[in-house]
């Protein structure tokens, strides 16, 4: 079945069918003049194998308030997403009374609605949110990369991980599928082999249409996206930034959009915690919030726009400072990987953090089983129905908190505080407590976790803080989002870190650290042409804004560098 849209009005029906009839050829348009029917048709499309991807309604119904109806609709499908289209009349009247229920996540777009043919405004809006419906929650139509694998293990949830964060749609095949015999077949006939009795799961089949086990996450990023020795290698970049977070990803845009040769280096997949986030809210020029993926892709295509090279799946195991020759020149920083080096005039350290071991026993074990650090969007699909816990109280918890309540039965999340409000933004919290799946256990803690039957995840031991008390209870998704590290131990000692780790710049730098009488330049390290912006800079504010602005500043310092060294 075609996903559906349903379309709620008591006398409007007709224009909005006829308004929304450019989506039929992919959607199954159907119309209710109530809260009730359009809940009776939910869950008639559900009954009958389909999804429902959006509900668009007036402003005012005839039987429940609107918000009240969208509290009936979400019960049935959580997944799909949820606009008022106001009529000119109501848009103003019931615009105070209504956007609060949007900042508390109650639904997804207050628009008004078109007047007219061709509101393209209106449109991208609705394309927007099904684009998000679409990437967050269906399986896709048209598939990037095929993964042919008997079971869904921690290795093939990993690849799923990292390739929905670089925004591919990918599908998993079972062997004997259509298409899994199909690239079986190819990959036979590319070795050259008799059969495929002794293959390697998963099997990977890339935009390129080439065929190859996967061993690790890091083979799929190489198949795709190359190695930094493809660098070419006796050319020195001008400019090499480590992490593709909302820092570096910023620092690229500038620095390659102003005529600076730009490599990028990412460990894992382009977005850094941030391109986990379900949907960011509060992020300056997206009223109707955008998820932490597309924020990323689109500023990635940015900068390769503007000529920035990005290498993926290739963490930077050392960094050696260049130094000052005879004749007052500066020699190139290098990057070591295990790919191969890269050479810079400047380097921007964007890394970020990582988020701490839960340490509880027999969790670590089953991480990717079950236990996952990070919000891991694709591994809230296979918590359908299922009991989860987040650990944590930041923003990055809430927002994986409600993610997982568009699948999960329950999501229980656990922080040692009391309560949220001192370490989560208000609109999170909001929302959380308006969702009937999340509930929030303060001053707790997880402290064991086993596996059920199958080898996942199972059940986890929680502990009450004030009395010591301890519980079992099942539980199939542990995502831990507890307090993070400087993800830095890579570079040298010549770069001066706090007590904790974290990168000093500027005035936080020690003077004994000083080179002559002034404190190196606001985003620049001890070591010259070194800089750090980002979560991983001490002082940072922990933010996505934040972070994208450090990345844009630091763009003006590297020039006044590459022009003091020649």
């Amino acid at each position: 079945m075609k996903p559906a849209i349903i379309l709620v009005s008591e006398t409007r029906c007709e224009q909005l069918l006829d308004e929304f009839s450019r989506y039929a050829r992919d959607y199954e348009l159907v119309t209710a003049t109530s809260a009730r029917d359009a809940k009776q048709a939910a869950k008639g499309v559900v009954a009958e194998g389909g999804p429902v991807a959006m509900f668009v309604t007036e402003s005012r119904l005839p039987d429940a308030e609107v918000l009240e109806a969208f509290h009936w609709w979400r019960a049935t499908v959580p997944t799909a997403r949820r606009l008022i289209a106001a009529h000119e009349s109501a848009f103003r009247e019931d615009a105070d009374r209504l956007r609060g229920g949007m900042a508390k996540g109650k639904y997804d777009a207050y628009l008004l609605a078109p007047r007219g043919p061709r509101d393209e405004e209106f449109h991208t809006a609705v394309c927007e949110l099904l684009s998000d419906w679409g990437s967050t929650v269906a399986e896709p139509e048209v598939v990037a990369v095929a993964i042919i694998s008997p079971v869904e293990d921690a290795l093939t949830l990993g690849i799923r991980d990292y390739l929905d964060r670089m925004g591919m749609p990918n599908r998993v095949y079972a062997p004997d599928s259509e298409k899994g015999r199909h690239v079986l077949e190819r990959y036979v006939a590319d070795r050259g082999d008799a059969d495929a009795g002794e293959v390697a799961y998963p099997l990977v089949m890339d935009l390129g249409q080439r065929v190859a086990p996967a061993h690790t996450v890091q083979d799929v990023a190489t198949r795709i996206y190359g190695r930094p020795a493809d660098v070419v290698v006796d050319k020195v970049v001008d400019v090499a930034v480590v992490g593709a977070g909302p820092a570096g990803l910023a620092a690229a845009v500038y620095a390659s959009s102003e005529g600076l040769s730009t490599v990028v280096l990412e460990s894992e997949a382009i977005g850094g915690q941030a391109g986990t986030s379900s949907m960011i809210r509060n992020y300056l020029g997206f009223p109707r919030g955008i998820s932490g993926m597309r924020l990323a892709q689109r500023a990635r295509n940015q900068a390769v726009r503007f000529g920035t090279k990005f290498f993926t799946g290739w963490p930077v195991t050392s960094l050696v400072p260049g130094t000052v020759g005879a004749d007052g020149a500066f020699s190139p920083h290098v990057l070591r990987t295990d790919g191969g080096e890269v050479r810079a005039r400047a380097v921007v350290v964007a890394a970020g953090v990582k988020y701490r071991r839960l340490g509880a026993p027999g969790t670590e074990a089953l991480v990717g089983l079950g236990v996952h650090y990070g919000s891991a969007m694709t591994a809230a699909r296979e918590m359908e129905g299922s009991d989860v816990v987040v650990v944590g109280g930041g923003n990055s918890a809430g927002q994986a908190a409600i993610h997982l309540a568009r699948f999960a039965r329950t999501v229980t999340i656990l922080v040692r505080r009391e309560t949220l409000t001192e370490t989560m933004s208000n609109y999170l919290v909001a929302e959380i407590s308006h969702n009937p799946r999340i509930s929030v256990q303060g001053c707790t803690e997880v402290v064991e976790g086993g596996p059920g039957e199958d080898g996942r995840l199972g059940w986890v031991v929680v502990r009450d803080l004030r009395d010591g008390g301890e519980e079992r209870r099942p539980c199939r998704g542990l995502f831990v989002l507890i307090g993070a590290d400087p993800h830095c131990d890579w570079l040298p000692a010549e770069v001066a870190r706090d007590a904790r780790g974290f990168v000093l710049t500027g005035r936080d730098v020690p003077p004994e650290r000083w080179r002559g009488d002034l404190p190196p330049e606001s985003l620049e390290t001890t070591v010259p042409g070194i800089f750090a912006v980002g979560d991983l800079r001490a002082g940072s504010m922990k933010r996505v804004a934040a972070a994208s602005g450090e990345g844009a500043s630091v763009v003006p310092l590297v020039h006044a560098w590459l022009e003091q060294s020649g």
